[in-house]
């Protein structure tokens, strides 16, 4: 699939993952999720889950690497900067043919344009926090957070998965 249709598809994942509320228990149920999704498949992942102040939900699964939760940070800092998914950024900068560079000077020790990192929208509020997974190819950690906020919600995504 091309860049702008991935990128289409993200946006629209984004529109239809949006929560009326969120807590401690709406991320307690998608680390569970990505835990369940995980073991499964045997994915060397690590999780988090914050709200823009607070951390709710950090865990490693067998395999995850320490540099793991590092790439985490990097990607959650992009969705916290922009409020979009980190793979949408990652995938219009390439189409563009541009880098981190241009959005600003956004070091890459802080920031990183890679899938994995997905924000939690609240209806009527906006950007509320990031859900974030990292140890998989970036177009992986995208697909298993948005499948485990999709099953969550109770929503289906087929028509815009990212095959």
């Amino acid at each position: 699939m091309d860049a702008a249709e991935d990128i289409r598809r993200i946006a629209l994942q984004e529109e239809r993952l949006q929560f009326e509320a969120f807590s401690a228990r709406e991320a307690w149920e998608i680390g569970l999720a990505l835990k369940a999704a995980g073991e499964a498949g045997r994915l060397p992942i690590v999780v988090d889950i914050r709200l823009a102040a607070m951390k709710l939900l950090g865990f490693a699964l067998p395999g995850a690497a320490p540099d793991n939760f590092d790439w985490a940070r990097r990607k959650r800092n992009l969705v916290f900067r922009f409020h979009r998914s980190s793979y949408a950024i990652g995938r219009k900068l390439a189409l563009d043919g541009k880098t981190l560079a241009d959005l600003g000077a956004l070091p890459e020790r802080d920031y990183a344009a890679h899938g994995g990192s997905v924000p939690i929208f609240v209806t009527g509020i906006g950007c509320v926090g990031a859900v974030t997974v990292s140890g998989l190819p970036q177009r992986d950690d995208h697909r298993v957070v948005v499948d485990a906020m999709a099953e969550v919600l109770g929503r289906d995504l087929g028509d815009v998965a990212l095959h």
